[in-house]
Parts: C-alpha cells; structure tokens; sequence
C-alpha cells in the first residue's frame, strides 16, 4: 500500500492513482455534504406535510406569513419569504381556490391588494405540523440566545454568498430575517 504524501506548501495530499486533493476540495465536500443534508432533511419533511395537508411547502410559507402580518401586501409577502410577486401570485391563486386565503383590495390604493386567512386557512395552519421538524425546534429552543443569532447569521451569510444575479432568475437578494434582528 503506498504512503500518502503530505505537502504543506500547496496544501495537497496525493493519492495512488488519483489527482491531488486539496484541503480546500475537501472543506467545500464536506461543506456539501452538510448543505445536502439539510436540503434532504427540509425536501423529506414537507413531502410529510405535503401528504398530511395537501399544503406545499411554499403554500405553507405564504398562508404562515399572513397570519403572522394581517393584511401585508403581495409585493411585501414575496420579498419577507423571498419569493417573487410572480410565483407569490400563483401560490395565492391555489390557496384562494382551497378558500384558505383571501383577498382584499386597498380602499386608498384599488392597485393593492391586502392578504388575509379564511377561517378554513387559519383552522388550517392551527392542525397542521410545523414547518420545521419539531426535534429541531426543541433543540434550536434550547440553545442560548447568542447561540441562535450566531446560527441564524451564518445562515444568512452562507445565503448571501449564495445568492449570484447571474445564477437566480427568480428570487431577489437573501435580506436577513426581520423578526431575529431584536
């Protein structure tokens, strides 16, 4: 079996038969690694909420949105959940014909249009499970408050090194979460 050869310089370990592996290939691997698995965790999770409610993910985000600000403003929906007002549209439209959502034009702007639950979408949101796996709630619950905020922040930064113009066609720039900058 031949030795790996450690070379400190370029930070490159060779291996038989194989080009070099940088320390660099191996952080983003494992960086990887830990992105899919929260994907994966995340795209299993709502596939159960999915079954259980006949709610996409996004469906929920929206209808939670709503009940969390009362009359907010498509636009305003769109750009607290980082969607666009495009695909927001499309989702409001499903949800109206569920008659889990409505909505209500501005009486001092009849271009605006406010958001509200229907009784159905509230008892809705009130019976079904959370979006967030409820043993990872729990255990974020736990942890110390600067503990959180650094979480939320490395989230947030790992998002905002993600987001490229270039890349995305349909969602705006990553703002960081309102609610956690108290």
């Amino acid at each position: 079996m031949k030795s790996v050869s450690h070379t400190m310089t370029n930070r490159t370990a060779e291996l038989p038969n194989s080009a070099p592996i940088t320390a660099d290939k191996r952080r983003f691997s494992a960086f990887h690694a830990a992105l899919r698995r929260i994907i994966r965790a995340i795209d299993l999770y709502s596939k159960k909420v999915n079954k259980e409610t006949g709610l996409t993910g996004p469906q929920w985000l929206v209808m939670n949105e709503i009940q969390l600000h009362d009359s907010i403003m498509v636009k305003d929906l769109a750009d607290n959940i980082n969607l666009s007002p495009a695909t927001v549209t499309t989702i409001l439209d499903r949800l109206e014909q569920k008659s889990l959502i409505e909505r209500q034009r501005s009486r001092s702007d009849k271009r605006r249009l406010k958001l509200h639950l229907t009784s159905r979408g509230v008892a809705m949101l009130t019976s079904a499970p959370k979006l967030l796996q409820r043993h990872f709630v729990e255990q974020f619950a736990a942890l110390e408050t600067v503990e959180q905020r650094q979480m939320i922040a490395m989230l947030e930064r790992i998002a905002q090194m993600m987001d490229s113009p270039s890349d995305l066609t349909d969602a705006p720039a990553a703002e960081p979460l309102k609610a956690c900058s108290e």
